[in-house]
């Protein structure tokens, strides 16, 4: 990156990707927006506010860049409509705000199998994220898909995450071909992919699944 890089704004910077990106994209200049403080490294500033002035707040900051690394589960949330709330309503007023802002460039985690025809509630959401994002029609939009995402996670323990991550290994090796997408990915991995693809300047809409995320990272 050089120093004319435009500057990023990400939200969702508390979560394990999130966390990533905030101590890998050193060289990105970078703007945390969170609901609590989070500690900005070198080159990089923190703004804390109740989320339902981010979307104000970004219109104010004009990022070149929105990055959203938004995400938190059914059960984390408590209800599927709060889970919609975050993973959908939130990062969509916040998309909104920036493509309205002049931002040119969004990166945003979504989850391999979005699909906005899905039966699976979750994944059903992702997908109208998705589509609801290419409707906005930014000059660039990279979506990443994850699986399983692996790493040390803080706050509180998700013991279906963690079985899951106890038994990867296998399970990777068990998904060949097209199934390749749905191993699972290291969060630091993700994250390397996002400051990546912050330095891409062709046009277009492009989804990066594992074997993408891990070239992008490389």
């Amino acid at each position: 990156m050089s120093d004319a890089a435009p500057r990023a704004l990400l939200i969702g910077a508390t979560g394990l990707v999130g966390q990533a990106v905030a101590r890998c994209g050193h060289a990105l200049p970078l703007t945390l927006l969170a609901r609590r403080p989070v500690e900005a490294g070198a080159g990089h500033r923190a703004l804390t506010a109740d989320p339902g002035e981010w979307a104000e707040i970004i219109a104010a900051e004009r990022p070149g860049i929105l990055m959203s690394c938004l995400g938190t589960t059914i059960r984390q949330a408590g209800s599927q409509d709060a889970f919609r709330a975050v993973d959908h309503d939130l990062l969509l007023a916040c998309a909104r705000a920036a493509k309205a802002a002049g931002t040119a460039h969004m990166i945003a985690v979504s989850s391999v199998g979005a699909a906005a025809h899905s039966a699976n509630f979750y994944l059903r959401t992702k997908g109208e994220v998705e589509e609801a994002l290419r409707a906005l029609n930014f000059l660039r939009l990279d979506l990443m898909r994850p699986g399983l995402l692996t790493g040390d996670r803080r706050g509180p323990t998700r013991i279906g995450e963690g079985l899951a991550m106890l038994a990867a290994p296998l399970t990777d090796a068990l998904l060949h071909g097209s199934l390749r997408r749905y191993r699972s990915i290291p969060a630091e991995t993700v994250a390397r992919a996002i400051v990546a693809a912050a330095s891409l300047a062709a046009p277009g809409q492009f989804v990066h699944e594992n074997d993408a995320m891990q070239q992008l990272a490389d």
